[in-house]
């Protein structure tokens, strides 16, 4: 598929290419501006933190203690995404996250994250809104992960915006089958090296440099909130 967020997750992904409001510091932050929270990337109470927004919807994300964040959205216009974890990312960490997930619309929670060497942008979908994003993916395979089942996906960006500038790279998926149902309390863990090597063994093979990996919320034309913790 053409992921929604596509300009929106390359923003995000330019660490220091948007300057960060005066306190969006270890303290974490909240502040209302014309369409919500300014765009910034940076670093919360231990955690990475990337957060986007096109501002054509009323977005507002929080980053709590440790690596807890909240996003509310509304208006069901325009594209966003935010969320906590880690800057490198790493190619076998178990990511746990717990808290509340009602999308109302188009909406992923998801693993989230990019590759260099080669560019490679990756999701591990735990849940969704009214779009599944398999539904216009090449199928590659299963995986089952932590007791989970997930569809192995790929699909290829041509002359897009990426972490590195405008490319053409491949996108690579396992959405969790059946989704966890979202709408209220969700929680999880995520053996990120389960899918990797399930990837792999199907000829899907990430870089070898990490940049950010995250648990990202994203809205399309949308509205909702998350407030989601992540270890």
């Amino acid at each position: 598929m053409v992921s929604f967020s596509r300009i929106a997750l390359f923003a995000a992904a330019l660490t220091g290419a948007v300057a960060l409001p005066t306190n969006a510091t270890d303290e974490g932050f909240s502040i209302l501006a014309r369409g919500g929270t300014p765009s910034s990337t940076g670093v919360s109470n231990g955690y990475y933190y990337s957060w986007w927004t096109d501002g054509a919807a009323q977005a507002t994300y929080t980053n709590g203690g440790g690596g807890q964040y909240s996003l509310n959205w509304s208006g069901n216009n325009g594209n966003l995404v935010g969320g906590k974890g880690w800057n490198p990312g790493s190619n076998g960490r178990t990511i746990n996250y717990s808290g509340t997930y009602q999308p109302n619309g188009n909406s992923y929670l998801s693993v989230y994250g990019w590759t260099l060497n080669p560019l490679i942008e990756y999701y591990i979908v735990e849940s969704y809104g009214s779009y599944n994003p398999s539904s216009a993916a090449q199928r590659k395979g299963s995986v089952n992960c932590d007791g989970a089942n997930y569809d192995i996906l790929t699909t290829t960006r041509y002359n897009a915006p990426s972490i590195n500038g405008t490319q053409t790279f491949q996108q690579f998926w396992s959405v969790r089958n059946p989704k966890k149902n979202p709408g209220g309390s969700i929680s999880g863990s995520v053996n990120t090296g389960c899918h990797f090597n399930a990837w792999r063994n199907l000829g899907m093979n990430l870089g070898s440099n990490w940049n950010y990996q995250i648990v990202a919320t994203e809205g399309y034309q949308s509205s909702g909130s998350a407030t989601i913790n992540v270890s």
